[in-house]
């Protein structure tokens, strides 16, 4: 057994580890019926800071048809399980938790047999060894929906040693070469999907200017083949990717993913955003949502287009998608999120260079938009629990519950003065800055980064 109380375990037999730390709490899908929307995630991060239920189809179809916030704030209530506050603040005994952060009760977290054991204040069973996690955030551990993780089989642990126990890598491979990308998933240490690419080259200089390589027989049967490890299709919409092909290619992913969900990387597009947002269903993902014109969330006054909110309240998801070319600026995220708009989730476009760049890792791609004002708890629910919710095969991920896999990032939020690089060398400075300290994969301590 293994206690992180403010701190893992000795014994490799029964391992507790009490993490001690401050908590958050967010409902899971056992525990409520409103976790299938979309819309509910932002309406309650809009009004309390926090994201608690964002998938329920149900809520999603009946917001839909509301006419303002403050209708939809009160179907938000209305939805909320027994024994949850306004705040988001369960006050149940069976523990939902997404992360400690300071500010809030303290509590320990064990660890047994590789999965939470227990999250209770001051667990006093003996424990083979305990993490001292005071001052830190005890999160989830986190999961990375966009990176390119599986193009080298260095890629994985370099994404562990930052906190992701999960990752998606979006488009590496397309038919032609997806059966690589899978095996890079499948010896991964930690949980690793894919979505491959509809052009059969994967990512590659405009991949999809010839739409021959768009050939959904043969991305059908790389799914098939690699059905264990690929969870989605990525489809790239850029104009130096597309050009005029854009839309065709899109309906091609579609029809090659069938039920799976579709990605679409975006940014100076063709077409206008609005065009592919017509042709996703719901659970697709739109990645560089950040991205600034041509073609962009925002219309040439700088305001948000309808659209897009008309589509999260179909279901449609939009992610962060930091990467390092044309895929967001800070005038583009300043803009947005004075308007309340938020990304559904964090990812970093991460690839084993990424050190090096404005990404660095997936805490730092977190921490960029607590200077825009988004609470501490949405940023780290973005990187966890959210993206767990998206692909099934992270389903029992993003939640620190009794009973889930042992995933745990500690992580460090640091105060000072931070400078943060968006992608055209754009600087802002913050005062906060998320640090990765240690990883806990599937009950065991896993090695720091240099």
């Amino acid at each position: 057994m293994a206690r992180i109380r403010r701190g893992i375990a000795k014994s490799a037999a029964d391992r507790l580890i009490v993490l001690r730390d401050h908590l958050h709490s967010v409902p899971r899908q056992e525990d409520c019926q409103c976790l299938r929307s979309v819309c509910i995630g932002y309406v309650l991060r809009h009004f309390l800071g926090f994201v608690v239920c964002r998938y329920c189809g149900l809520l999603c179809d009946l917001l839909s048809h509301l006419d303002n916030l403050a209708l939809g704030w009160r179907a938000a209530l209305e939805c909320l399980p027994n024994g949850l506050t306004h705040d988001g603040r369960d006050r149940r005994k069976r523990e939902n938790l997404v992360s400690f952060a300071n500010g809030d009760p303290v509590r320990d977290v064990a660890i047994s047999a590789g999965k939470i054991a227990a999250v209770a204040p001051n667990i006093t069973a003996g424990a083979a060894d305990t993490v001292d996690a005071r001052g830190k955030i005890v999160a989830p551990g986190l999961i990375d929906i966009h990176t390119h993780a599986g193009r080298s089989k260095e890629g994985p642990p370099m994404c562990l040693q930052d906190g992701v126990t999960g990752w998606v890598d979006a488009g590496s491979g397309g038919a032609d070469n997806m059966d690589e990308v899978a095996a890079v998933a499948r010896g991964a240490p930690q949980i690793g999907r894919c979505l491959i690419n509809i052009a059969r080259t994967g990512v590659a200089p405009g991949e999809l200017q010839d739409l021959t390589r768009a050939n959904v027989d043969l991305a059908r049967g790389a799914i098939a083949r690699n059905r264990d490890v690929v969870i989605g299709v990525k489809a790239r919409m850029s104009n130096n990717v597309a050009g005029a092909n854009d839309l065709e290619a899109l309906r091609r992913a579609q029809a090659a993913a069938d039920s799976l969900p579709v990605m679409i990387h975006v940014g100076q597009n063709y077409s206008p955003l609005r065009s592919y947002l017509s042709l996703l269903k719901r659970g697709d993902i739109v990645t560089h949502i950040h991205a600034p014109a041509p073609n962009g969330l925002l219309d040439d006054k700088g305001k948000l287009i309808p659209e897009v909110m008309q589509a999260r309240r179909r279901g449609i998801l939009f992610d962060f998608g930091n990467g390092v070319t044309d895929h967001f600026d800070w005038a583009t995220v300043e803009a947005a999120t004075k308007q309340d708009f938020w990304p559904d989730t964090f990812s970093t476009d991460w690839s084993t260079m990424s050190r090096t760049t404005g990404v660095v890792d997936m805490p730092n791609v977190m921490s960029k938009l607590l200077m825009f004002g988004m609470p501490l708890s949405a940023a780290i629910a973005a990187g966890t629990v959210n993206a767990a919710r998206i692909f099934p095969a992270f389903d029992d991920r993003g939640t620190l519950n009794v009973g889930a896999p042992a995933d745990v990032a500690i992580l460090e939020l640091r105060e000072g003065e931070f400078e943060f690089v968006d992608n055209y060398k754009g600087t802002r400075k913050g005062k906060q800055r998320l640090f990765p300290i240690a990883t806990v994969l599937g009950g065991k301590k896993t090695p720091a980064r240099a």
